[in-house]
């Protein structure tokens, strides 16, 4: 069955892929089928910048679990960050 949850956001930064390094203007999270992974559902996560190609993407493809420990990790660096003022 099709979630169809999926939530864009533009995003200012880098990502690297087959042919280097881009800049990355939108990130897609989202929670449905997976393509390559063995779950039969997790988080999709894309980084994109289609302006300059198709081939501008990083894909995830991660469970639930993981996603939960890739969040608490983003949530404390950016704290750590904030924290730091630099």
């Amino acid at each position: 069955m099709c979630t169809m949850i999926t939530r864009t956001e533009p995003v200012r930064g880098m990502a690297k892929g087959a042919d280097g390094w881009f800049p990355v203007t939108a990130a897609t999270v989202g929670y449905d089928h997976t393509t390559h992974s063995a779950e039969e559902h997790a988080l999709l996560l894309d980084f994109t910048n289609y302006a300059i190609g198709l081939d501008a993407r990083v894909a995830l493809e991660l469970d639930l679990d993981s996603g939960r420990a890739l969040l608490a990790q983003l949530t404390e660096a950016i704290e750590q960050a904030e924290r730091s003022g630099v």
